[in-house]
């Protein structure tokens, strides 16, 4: 159901009236649907109050967008209400949605990748090495996920899961009144 909702009509907003809750694993509770996407530019500012609000209660809250065919990533983390990074390689304005430090995966990928000093800065670079990076940058967000927690990615049999996964309606999902 998430899945059909991320891929349905961009203009019709029950695509964005449902996440999934899942059960925790491995002590984390993870939401999954279109609304929680971090780089939309309807909510990306509902995300980050939601995030920053989690992690005032919870100790962290992440949100990650991840097009895995070839859409793009973007990671927010937040700790006890401060946002500690938010970095998008999806569009044009992406530099625009940049907030805190790089985390070290980041640095460690144009290290390792691009063979960029792990001191490099993206802020005083020119636009040759912007497009190298946002080309590495753009498949990052299940890497930055498993290494600050969890990646959906990775699920597997082995992991430890309590309780029960549920749909719920996304915070401000419109009401509709024919059964969906």
């Amino acid at each position: 159901m998430i899945d059909a909702d991320g891929h349905g009509d961009s203009e019709d907003d029950r695509s964005l009236a449902r996440v999934y809750v899942t059960p925790e694993v491995e002590g984390w509770t993870l939401v999954i649907g279109a609304w929680c996407d971090p780089y939309d530019e309807q909510r990306r500012h509902d995300v980050l109050a939601l995030c920053r609000r989690l992690s005032r209660r919870y100790g962290r809250a992440q949100a990650y967008y991840y097009g895995a065919q070839g859409d793009g990533s973007t990671w927010l983390l937040t700790e006890h209400g401060t946002v500690m990074r938010r970095y998008s390689a999806v569009g044009l304005d992406d530099e625009l949605l940049t907030l805190g430090d790089p985390l070290p995966q980041e640095r460690a990928a144009w290290h390792e990748q691009l063979r960029y000093p792990l001191d490099w800065d993206p802020s005083t670079a020119d636009e040759e090495q912007i497009e190298e990076w946002r080309r590495v940058a753009f498949d990052l967000a299940p890497e930055i996920s498993a290494f600050h927690g969890i990646s959906p990615m990775d699920f597997d049999q082995g992991m430890r899961i309590r309780g029960t996964g549920l749909l719920a309606r996304a915070p401000s999902a419109p009401s509709h009144h024919d059964g969906s």
